[in-house]
């Protein structure tokens, strides 16, 4: 047997190792893999003498600089940068050694800031970014438009995913830093080990997040990355290389609350403070095309937080803050 030799770019982030657990366990794979430090991306000499050493077949770019509000508004040149750094000198490279198929991982904060809901692929570049984030945003933009760039001009298969809001094992669950199911999660965990009252979440509770758990995103990227190029083909137009995925289901952020409530078994209050920031009313992928191709997610919100606050409470001595 023949194994396909996989480059995981990323693979120690949340959706590399989720994508790294599942195709280690296939047979025809042979994964390689590189820490940061093994390998440093941002070097494109390093990276291109790299990919002539290990004769790669498949790439997932799932390696990117990432953070939450703070950190983007703090070192918007080094998300910019650095971002798109990684990506060039990835793809570029892939292309320098004949690689024709790489999965690159976006985000769904490529699309405009009051983009029609739910938001279709259709909606790149039709209005402007949230500006919090556009640094890394127009990074992400970029990695599209070279997959797009390199299927023309060099009839590459260069693919990309755009996910939406993640959760699972390997979140960072910083305090202050994280999104708002590992944050959530680990505010109510200690609440309820300090018999606390109350758990105070920021807004008001009414606007709307869609969640896919990693190992879904990890399934669904496969799952695209392996499709027949025709199939590939006739799904996506022409010049649009990118694919939404999610679950095409959201719901506010009281009912997360609540459900995580029951998860971690708090019994306190939680209050919403209506004086703090909502941030957008809604933001939902449309995931018609990802249905199309035949792909739907298998695990719902309430199983995956409750498997999420396992693997937070059997990992919880390596957080820091």
């Amino acid at each position: 047997m023949t194994k396909q030799r996989i480059y995981i770019a990323g693979h120690r982030g949340m959706v590399g190792s989720a994508i790294q657990r599942q195709l280690e366990q296939r047979a025809d794979v042979e994964l390689v893999l590189r820490t940061r430090d093994e390998l440093d991306l941002l070097d494109s000499r390093a990276v291109q003498a790299f990919f002539v050493q290990e004769r790669i077949d498949q790439v997932y770019l799932a390696a990117a600089k990432v953070g939450g509000i703070v950190a983007n508004n703090r070192y918007p040149a080094d998300f910019i940068y650095e971002n798109m750094m990684i990506e060039s000198n990835i793809i570029h490279a892939a292309h320098l050694n004949n690689v024709n198929k790489l999965l690159f991982l976006g985000s769904s904060c490529i699309y405009p800031k009051l983009a029609t809901q739910p938001i279709k692929e259709s909606e790149l570049l039709q209005g402007t970014l949230e500006p919090t984030n556009e640094p890394y945003a127009i990074a992400k933009i970029a990695g599209i438009k070279l997959c797009e760039s390199y299927n023309l001009q060099y009839n590459r298969d260069y693919r990309s995913v755009m996910p939406t809001n993640l959760y699972g094992p390997n979140d960072n669950f910083h305090p202050s830093n994280s999104h708002v199911i590992p944050a959530l999660l680990r505010r109510l965990h200690k609440a309820g080990e300090q018999n606390s009252p109350d758990v105070v979440v920021w807004g008001s509770g009414t606007p709307m997040r869609e969640f896919l758990h990693v190992d879904d995103m990890a399934a669904a990227s496969i799952y695209v990355m392996e499709l027949a190029h025709e199939v590939w083909q006739g799904i996506t137009q022409p010049m649009l290389s990118h694919i939404n995925v999610g679950t095409g289901v959201d719901c506010t952020i009281r009912e997360l609350a609540q459900t995580l409530t029951q998860v971690v078994g708090y019994k306190g209050r939680v209050v919403f403070d209506a004086s703090k920031p909502d941030g957008t009313p809604r933001k939902l992928l449309d995931v018609t095309r990802l249905h199309q191709l035949g792909w739907h997610h298998k695990i719902s919100l309430e199983a995956g937080l409750a498997s999420t606050y396992q693997w937070f409470l059997e990992n919880q001595q390596h957080f820091r803050g």
